[in-house]
């Protein structure tokens, strides 16, 4: 698979057929996950540091080993992929199991990335999505987590007559929500048919259901073509989680790949402002590190990776917070 062409989407097809292997140093006891966490610089910042599991992607590490990892690298919170827990409990693991793990190394559940037909045109891919939904938003609320990613999958684009159709399609989930503990947040996606933030906010708000709530990805916004200029407009208190990441300044916005996305502060973001725009429209969320680049799985091992993750991250955060009020 070459480096341009791997996306998130695929993905759910294959896993990424990497000859890294393991990486050296991922056994961790209790004593050096505590002294990994210590050595990761901590931070006195407004929001959580957090790490999305895509970015050990190419590790292929269990979901058990993963948590480990990330805690010990000092990350506040994470986001896990619904297919690697479902694998971990296929092979005999069980949700307490996690959930303890979890707990143990004191991060936040932020979300969980899953994929379903729940927007889907035909009635009846949307009922199959509803009962997939149903079963993962379970399992997410026994691993003590309370969200879940909700892309328009199976949409190539969207039909401005049929917005407040969209609507109600999101409200069933959400409601779908409501039964299980497990709120499904409307994600962004720059390439796909919901790449405007205007659209997924239009989409959102007209579902008249008080936890509608978007997700949001630093390269996606770009990807998609929006401005940041506006993006203090959205009540960032409901906003609870927000993908982060950089983008280059070439190639053009619209030519761009999830492969080419890189750490924060390596790339075009004017953090400086977006950060503070969020914060003082009321972010106080996690930002979680989402990176699908092949570069750096071929140059670091899977606890460099996240060093390099936790350090960008919160020196991009804390010279943007820098003398904000």
């Amino acid at each position: 698979m070459s480096f341009n062409s791997f996306s998130r989407r695929n993905a759910l097809k294959t896993g990424l057929a990497a000859s890294l292997g393991l990486a050296s140093g991922l056994a961790f006891s209790s004593e050096n996950r505590s002294q990994r966490r210590q050595a990761g610089a901590p931070h006195s910042l407004p929001f959580r540091v957090s790490l999305n599991t895509s970015t050990l992607m190419a590790y292929q590490l269990p979901v058990d080993r993963q948590i480990e990892l990330i805690a010990g690298a000092g990350f506040d919170g994470t986001e896990l992929w619904m297919r690697d827990i479902q694998a971990y409990l296929e092979k005999g693991g069980t949700r307490a199991a996690l959930k303890e793990k979890l707990a143990a190394g004191n991060l936040v559940l932020e979300n969980i990335i899953g994929f379903s037909q729940w927007c889907n045109d035909e009635a009846e891919e949307r009922n199959k999505a509803l009962e997939q939904l149903r079963q993962e938003m379970e399992i997410i609320a026994d691993l003590g987590g309370g969200y879940i990613a909700t892309p328009v999958m199976g949409l190539s684009a969207l039909d401005p007559a049929k917005f407040d159709e969209y609507a109600a399609r999101y409200r069933a989930i959400l409601e779908l929500g409501d039964e299980t503990g497990v709120t499904p947040l409307l994600e962004l996606w720059g390439m796909g048919a919901l790449h405007r933030v205007s659209d997924c906010a239009q989409i959102t708000i007209a579902t008249g259901h008080p936890k509608a709530a978007m997700l949001l990805d630093i390269y996606h916004v770009h990807r998609g073509g929006n401005t940041w200029d506006t993006v203090d407009v959205l009540n960032g208190h409901r906003l609870p989680v927000i993908h982060m990441n950089d983008y280059p300044e070439t190639p053009p916005f619209n030519e761009l790949t999830d492969a080419d996305r890189v750490l924060p502060g390596e790339g075009s973001c004017p953090f400086n402002t977006v950060i503070p725009k969020l914060y003082k429209a009321g972010f106080r969320g996690g930002f979680s590190v989402e990176l699908f680049n092949q570069g750096y799985w071929a140059r670091w091992s899977a606890q460099e990776m996240l060093e390099q993750s936790y350090a960008a991250t919160v020196a991009v955060l804390s010279k943007a917070m820098a003398g904000v009020d």
